[in-house]
């Protein structure tokens, strides 16, 4: 890190270093060569390098200096002719035949696709590992009950292992596009300047151009796309933004979440918070959820940069502009890193969740025998009850409940149905406290609960 020049976040504070390798100019550049020296081979089997030539070339293979490159570049503007030149100077018998028929895209384009692979190996990976942290939660509190909100007001009861399924099926069907987007990931291919193979085809002819194209892919491990200009489509980019925006949504919706459960209204939940991490400079007593903060302000960039990737595909005009050049060196690597960063956050949050169990009971019976008031009428009801009289019942002993709760009393609603003396008409000490039990009103939660941590479980 130069600390006396401006240095990207990304470069030393977010992200893995196995993420930031795979961006790393080293790389880049080493994957360049490879391919350079992939052609040459396959060039070579035809004969069009000779082997004294590509012995040379796969001698200096390694022997690489980007200080020397990015020297010649400022003279050439042109960051593959530089590469091809420094290439040059070190393999002095085969230096010529580099690059032979190639476009730079042949070469960039190729190396790009192996990136994007490597890491999406490495996203596919972590989301797993995240939906395995993820499904050990719900299995243990399947039934465990809970309020529900909505509209961030109390609803009706759930349980906290059905709320924690639900940020997983989002994860799963984030992994379910990751699978599409890596089946569909393709390259260039060796097509020449606007992909129609013609330089190949020159130097050699129909047939024996399109072996060369699968050998040197069969070499990379590489799938191309059948037609191409310049460049790969960069409609596949578009999909590769569209997932990591997909992921960095999911991934808000559970932070944003958590920092809701970890306020001091709710209480119910609080992200891992080391023994000698602080929460302000000024505020000693401060628990702050920085790293859900942390996500969802990563999230954020990465669905602004999401939309370079659709410009970028809906921009190359014709056969090639550069449009996409300069952004797309950004825009990819840094959203791959900062996914690699949220996954990660995510992943250590979940593992050293505090749930607070007292606190989620007590919310539970603060609002839910509130909620529990509808079946009280509809089992009243059934009874031969007049609905409008038991409404209004139920109505003032709601407010009494309501203020004796906002003098910081216990909710009295229990107790308030029960002596009742109209209410027991109807209904039975014992009817009225199964009604006001809150797990007699999670429907199938559990079930649906255990159903998708046993799915989680069969992922590898």
């Amino acid at each position: 890190m130069k600390t006396q020049n401006y240095e990207s976040p990304f470069s030393w504070r977010y992200g893995s270093q196995e993420m930031r390798q795979i961006f790393s100019e080293e790389y880049k550049y080493r994957l360049w060569r490879k391919i350079w020296v992939e052609l040459a081979r396959a060039q070579h089997k035809l004969g069009l390098v000779s082997k004294e030539e590509l012995s040379d070339l796969e001698k200096h293979q390694n022997d690489l200096d980007i200080e020397r490159i990015w020297e010649i570049e400022k003279d050439t503007r042109h960051d593959v002719v530089a590469a091809i030149h420094e290439f040059a100077e070190k393999a002095k018998v085969g230096g010529g035949k580099i690059h032979l028929g190639a476009t730079s895209m042949d070469v960039s384009d190729n190396a790009e696709t192996i990136r994007i692979s490597e890491a999406l190996n490495i996203i596919e990976n972590e989301l797993i590992k995240l939906l395995k942290s993820f499904g050990k939660k719900i299995e243990q509190y399947a039934d465990f009950v809970c309020m529900g909100y909505t509209h961030l007001q109390p609803a009706e009861p759930t349980t906290l292992g059905y709320r924690f399924a639900f940020y997983a099926q989002d994860l799963l069907m984030d992994l379910e596009q990751l699978e599409f987007v890596k089946k569909n990931l393709k390259g260039k291919g060796m097509k020449g300047a606007v992909g129609t193979s013609a330089s190949y085809v020159k130097l050699l002819d129909l047939k024996k151009a399109k072996d060369l194209e699968l050998g040197v892919l069969g070499e990379l491990r590489l799938e191309a796309f059948e037609i191409t200009n310049q460049t790969a489509p960069r409609k596949i980019e578009s999909w590769l933004g569209n997932l990591l925006s997909s992921i960095a949504q999911s991934l808000y919706k559970f932070a944003f979440d958590l920092r809701i459960m970890q306020s001091p209204g709710f209480g119910e939940w609080q992200e891992p918070f080391g023994k000698s991490q602080v929460g302000s400079s000024a505020m000693p007593f401060k628990k702050n959820p920085i790293s859900s903060e942390k996500i969802c302000s990563l999230a954020r960039l990465v669905v602004s940069l999401s939309r370079i990737t659709w410009d970028n595909a809906a921009h190359m005009l014709l056969e090639r502009t550069l449009d996409d050049s300069a952004n797309r060196r950004v825009a990819i690597p840094e959203m791959f890193l900062a996914i690699d960063e949220m996954i990660t956050s995510a992943v250590n949050i979940v593992e050293g969740l505090t749930i607070n169990n007292k606190r989620i009971t007590k919310n539970l019976s603060v609002y839910w025998p509130f909620s529990a008031q509808e079946e009280v009428i509809i089992e009243a009801v059934k009874k031969k009850a007049d609905r409008q009289k038991m409404h209004g019942i139920l109505r003032e002993i709601s407010m009494k409940a309501w203020a004796d709760i906002q003098d910081g009393k216990e909710n009295p609603m229990e107790n308030l149905l029960i002596s009742s003396t109209e209410i027991g008409k109807y209904l039975k000490p014992d009817e009225l406290r199964r009604l006001l039990d809150a797990k007699h009103h999670t429907g199938n939660a559990k079930d649906k609960a255990l159903t998708m941590a046993r799915q989680i479980d069969k992922l590898t």
